[in-house]
């Protein structure tokens, strides 16, 4: 069975993260799926928009990190890598419903995703500094822009977590949703924008974009760099081996 459902309905392509025993942790398959909807929404017309979600309990804890681990350098054939790439630079409107865990990755995802519904309850946390590592996905850039520089160093640097309340208050998130509403909601919300002419739509959010896709792409290989070289570090290493012994 695959990790990652896609149906489509009304134009919306939904990508929902079915890996409930490891709370929806990605893993190099999950990522290998993500990237070729994408690519193929890119290219498919009857598509206008994507709604990306886990569940109604949790959205995704972030990489299954021995996974990601065994897939070896970060370059250009890495899926994680590849998936960070094409997400930034979807040109449709991407829509995210999270429920409960929005850890590492399913936090910085949200950084690219247009519209951001979530349940009262959820815990966002970027813990790459627990790990030894840095941030990625040009959270770096995204984030001081969106919460302001302090509020991100909070974040990033000593990997607080954060309250969905929080993350609406600096914009992450557009409106807090009942649990038993978010799913619905969300897609009401992408059934809604696939509605509008689609080429008003795209380029608008290409309009939005444009300032600065070239910097975003940019810094997300600088990050990449970075985080391959803390990877091989000695204070690394020793942070997976107790994070792996837990």
């Amino acid at each position: 069975m695959s990790e990652i459902n896609s149906s489509v309905k009304d134009g919306v392509l939904t990508l929902s993260m079915q890996r409930p025993e490891k709370k929806n942790a990605l893993n190099l398959q999950m990522y290998q799926q993500l990237t070729a909807a994408l690519n193929q929404a890119q290219q498919d017309t009857e598509i206008k928009v994507v709604l990306l979600q886990g569940s109604a309990e949790c959205f995704t804890s972030g990489n299954d990190l021995k996974d990601f681990l065994s897939a070896g350098e970060l370059n250009a054939a890495h899926p994680v890598v590849q998936f960070l790439y094409a997400v930034s630079a979807f040109p449709k409107p991407l829509v995210a419903a999270v429920a409960g865990l929005a850890i590492g990755i399913g936090t910085t995802v949200l950084l690219h995703c247009d519209l951001v519904y979530a349940t009262a309850d959820c815990r966002f946390q970027m813990p790459f500094t627990l790990l030894g590592l840095c941030p990625e996905a040009a959270s770096s850039l995204l984030l001081p822009q969106l919460a302001g520089y302090q509020r991100a160093a909070q974040y990033l640097l000593l990997a607080e977590p954060f309250t969905t309340a929080q993350a609406a208050q600096f914009g992450l998130v557009n409106e807090i949703v009942a649990s038993e509403q978010l799913l619905a909601y969300a897609a009401s919300k992408a059934q809604r924008l696939a509605a509008l002419p689609a080429e008003a739509v795209q380029r608008s959010k290409a309009l939005l974009k444009a300032p600065q896709q070239q910097l975003v792409q940019q810094t997300i290989g600088r990050e990449l760099a970075d985080f391959q070289q803390l990877l091989h570090s000695e204070s690394c290493q020793q942070q997976l081996q107790a994070f792996f012994r837990k």
